[in-house]
Formats: C-alpha cells, structure tokens, sequence
C-alpha cells in the first residue's frame, strides 16, 4: 500500500484503508494479539495422542513477530473476514497488503508500549461488556453456545482474550493519532496541494445543501418541574440519613436508560468530554460520596454520586428524572410551529427572523436555525453522506419552501416539533478552490499525516525486532519489512 500518494482521488480511499486497519471486530480466537515474553517457534503444535501411535499436528504458524506481539498464519484469513463483518471493503487488497497493514498494526502497539501511551483498563472493559452483550444476541442469550462457538472453556478466559485483543488494538489507535497529533497545515501548503493536482484528476463533490430549522418544544409546567425536584431531594435525604442505596434507587427510580440498569454508573474522564457541560460540571466539582443538589440538563434533572477519583477518571452514579409534559403544552407547541410556518409562507417574517424570535433551539436560532454539519463543522451537507433521518425529513423538499411541522421523539420519550428548509444548494461539482477550501484543506492535511506516519514506519521498522517468516517473505512491500 502506497503512502505517498499525489492524485487527490486516492486519498480518501487510502484513508479509508488505514482506519480498516485499525478497526477491529472480534469474530474469533484471535491470538495473534498475544504478547511474547519467550522466543516464539516457528509453528504452535499439539501432541495428539491415539491408543496405537502419538503424532505431531501443526495447529497454527507463526507468521511474524513485531516487537513484542506475533501474526499467525490464520490471522491473515480472520482479518479478512473481521474487516467484512464491520463493513469494509477488500475488493482487490491482497494478502499480502493484509498483511502489511496487520504488521503496521503490531508495530503501533509495540510502540505505544514502550512509549508508555496510557490507555485505560477500566474503558477497555465496558467494550469488552458491550461486545459479549452484541454476542449473546446472536445466540439468544446463551453463554454455552457463545463459549462453543468460540471455542472456549469458561467465561473468564473469553473475556480475558477479549480485552487482550482490545487493549493492542486500543495502543495502535492511540500510537498512531500521536503520531499525527501535531501535524498542521498552512493555507500556503493547501494552495500548493491542490495547485499540483492535474485539472483532470480533481475530485468531484457530490450535491451539497444547507439546511436551517425551528424548533418548538412543549414546555413543563412549574409545578411539574417542582415536583421532580422534591422528588430528588427526597432520594438524596434517604440515603443520607437512613442510608440507602444510591444504585438501588437509580436502578428502581432513574429514567437513563442506558444506565440504570447498572445502577446510574458512569466513568467520566477530564481529558474525554463524554458528558454534557453541566453534568460534567457538577461531577468535577464534587469530592468522593458527596451527592450534589438536583440540577437541569437537556435531558432532565439529576443527582450525582461520586464514587471514586482515580486519576484523570471519576467513577460516577447518578440518576435523572424527566418531567412529564401534559398533552396541552404538547399541543400548544404544535399549534405555535405552526402559526410561525404559515407566517413565514406569508412573507409576515423571514425563516431566519422566526427562528431568532421563536426557536427552542439555543444552538441554531441566532444563526438563522442554520444547521452545523458535525463532521466538517461548516454548513453544507453532502447529500449523499446526510444522517438518514435528515435526509428523509428534506428530500422531497423543494428551495426554500418550508417543510410541514415534523414531531420527533427521542429514546427517552421527550417531543419537539420542528420545520425545515433548504437555504442553499450547490450542485455536484469538481473541487473548486475557493467553494471547496475547507475540504480541500483536510485532504491535503490527511496526505500529510500520512506523509508523517511513512517517515514513523521508516525510522522505527529500523529499531525494532521484526522477523518476517515462510511465503510472506516474498511479499513486494511498501515498507522496509524484511529490511533488506
């Protein structure tokens, strides 16, 4: 696999690449991932006996050794088919490339080892737990079945390989986003970048909207809002003074439905926002077994527990209570959106001035409701790459015609209206420097990540212990594997 690549429109497929090599699906007994603390023989073989004669039988080869972790002559076919359970393509990637980029894998990991890049047992963990729960899906439940189909005697030894294989592939993610961590590019270098692709190479974007909305939400009642807040108050006075159980009441009373079951628990990190800002907020700012005030977030009203401080990590319980909106201010939200909707068809108020004056949505309304792709962060929408519920809601819609008021309801039950309108349209295009530059400037800066990781693999190929065996040694690689 080329890493030096010129022509724009490989870039994205190149990248695409490398995050199939990092990604990871556990569909089998995967020792590959194994770390070698003794020198490694060159095949894994078991004494089979029979009454009449004892015979030697080849289980596995080892195919390379990189630092400290090995590649199994097997692992090349189970990477192939982990790649195709997540969704990836493979069409025309050889084993040989597999192989590369396995080795590229190994060789992350060993590094991030020995540059001692944390990672964090208690989050490999939770993986661990919410990959087995996907598992027992497909067995109905069953850990027999799933253990025998794995191939493996007892519970805990699955999940030990388990979190082993998730751990390197969580040092190869980290080695290689600190790798990367601190390339930059100036708009002189995008200039350039993109000044050197041929005009008949350029890359096409695809359609491309911008979309504003305004949204209507019903609102709680005083009274209501009140009422859960007692409430709370009330399951903090328990355990306080007649000691209950914290998780007992989350498991009983929260309304979080991913976390109740586990008793509200949740592991925040100051380095990974994973939270809101006001949970986030209250949570570091508590000291351990204190349980803060009730307080509002988007989703309701909490009270958190805090249970240990390990670090930059807060093992935290909490619970939520969402308050119950009455059918009238559901309706009353409705009929607001849409008085507003026909004001605007009316030309009695610009889209943009109604989203201003009565939008529930803080994040779009002095922006003219104008939405924020979150992967790009401008305004525009590729079509083609649209979430699927957006999508749906504006297909059919025309320029700037206002969409009819759509009620939505999250998981959680909560309901808002919205309406909907295309405030731009660019038509599938080739790059445009000045139209496209945002894009233009990732591509450029994914070309010199990759740039920067060739130059990575070159000097630590160099020192570290990498020995290539059997038909893999004839492989034709990119990289200076069998440094010769």
């Amino acid at each position: 696999m080329p890493l030096k690549i010129n022509n724009l429109k490989y870039i994205s497929n190149l990248k695409h690449l490398l995050i199939l090599s990092m990604t990871f699906l556990f569909m089998g007994i995967a020792s590959a991932q194994e770390i070698i603390e003794e020198e490694v023989a060159p095949e894994v073989v078991e004494q089979e006996k029979t009454p009449q004669t004892q015979q030697a039988k080849k289980i596995d080869g080892v195919a390379a050794v990189v630092g400290d972790y090995i590649v199994l002559d097997s692992d090349i076919n189970k990477e192939r088919e982990q790649i195709k359970a997540s969704g990836g393509s493979i069409d025309g990637i050889g084993d040989c490339e597999l192989f590369g980029l396995m080795l590229e894998r190994k060789l992350y990991a060993h590094h991030a080892v020995q540059d001692s890049i944390p990672v964090s047992d208690a989050e490999i963990r939770r993986n661990v737990d919410y990959q087995i729960e996907q598992f027992l899906q497909q067995t109905n439940g069953s850990m027999e079945k799933l253990l025998e189909f794995y191939n493996k005697e007892d519970e805990q030894s699955f999940r030990d390989e388990m979190f082993e294989i998730n751990k390197a592939n969580e040092l190869a993610q980290k080695m290689q986003a600190h790798i990367v961590e601190t390339v930059e590019i100036t708009p002189e270098e995008v200039r350039t970048f993109f000044n050197e692709i041929p005009e008949d190479e350029r890359p096409t974007f695809g359609t491309e909207l911008k979309v504003a909305q305004i949204v209507a939400e019903p609102q709680v009642s005083d009274e209501e809002r009140q009422e859960i807040i007692d409430r709370l108050n009330e399951f903090k006075k328990d355990i306080q003074v007649n000691g209950a159980s914290f998780r007992s009441k989350a498991v009983l009373y929260s309304d979080d439905p991913g976390s109740a079951s586990k008793g509200g628990k949740y592991t925040l990190n100051k380095k990974k926002p994973k939270m809101v800002k006001e949970f986030r907020q209250v949570a570091f700012s508590l000291e351990e077994g204190q349980i803060s005030e009730p307080f509002a977030t988007d989703y309701g009203y909490h009270i958190i527990m805090l249970e240990k401080i390990r670090g930059q990590e807060y093992d935290v319980a909490h619970i939520l209570l969402i308050p119950k909106v009455s059918s009238e201010a559901i309706a009353e939200a409705k009929e607001r959106l849409e008085k507003t909707r026909q004001q605007i068809i009316d030309e009695e108020i610009t889209f943009a001035e109604a989203a201003k004056e009565v939008s529930d949505e803080d994040e779009t309304k002095n922006d003219g409701g104008q939405l924020i792709n979150p992967v790009t962060q401008d305004y525009n929408f590729e079509l083609t790459r649209m979430d699927p519920e957006l999508y749906s809601q504006i297909q059919n819609l025309k320029d700037d015609e206002v969409s009819l008021v759509l009620r939505e309801e999250d998981r959680t039950g909560k309901v808002k209206f919205k309406i909907l309108k295309i405030t731009d349209r660019i038509d599938e295009h080739t790059a445009d420097y000045g139209r496209d530059y945002l894009k233009i400037k990732e591509l450029a800066l994914d070309q010199k990540k990759i740039e920067a990781i060739e130059e990575w693999q070159k000097e630590h190929i160099l020192d570290t212990y990498i020995k290539i065996t059997g038909k893999y040694r004839d492989c034709d690689f990119s990289g200076n594997w069998l440094k010769k």
